[in-house]
């Protein structure tokens, strides 16, 4: 029974050896990959462009006119009260 314990702890920290070894090699690819392709294919850094916001004549165009004049009559109304 302690020999068959013994051959089990052996496999098992042969088994996470072999994770662990694995794993290393996999960060290490990865990162020379990513070292590649940033050296390869260079990202060209573009200008940042302010966002416009829309003008106030623009915004109220689109509205329509029914429209401002219902919300005008509400507005008039709740401040008679």
């Amino acid at each position: 029974m302690n020999e068959l314990v013994s051959e089990g702890i052996g496999l098992m920290v042969l088994g996470m050896g072999f994770v662990f070894l694995f794993l290393i090699v996999l960060i290490f690819a990865t990162s020379y990959m990513s070292t590649l392709v940033n050296k390869l294919f260079p990202e060209v850094a573009q200008p940042a462009t302010p966002a416009k916001a829309p003008s106030a004549s623009a915004a109220a165009n689109t509205v329509d006119p029914q429209i401002i004049a219902a919300i005008s009559a509400a507005i008039h109304q709740h401040r008679n009260r």
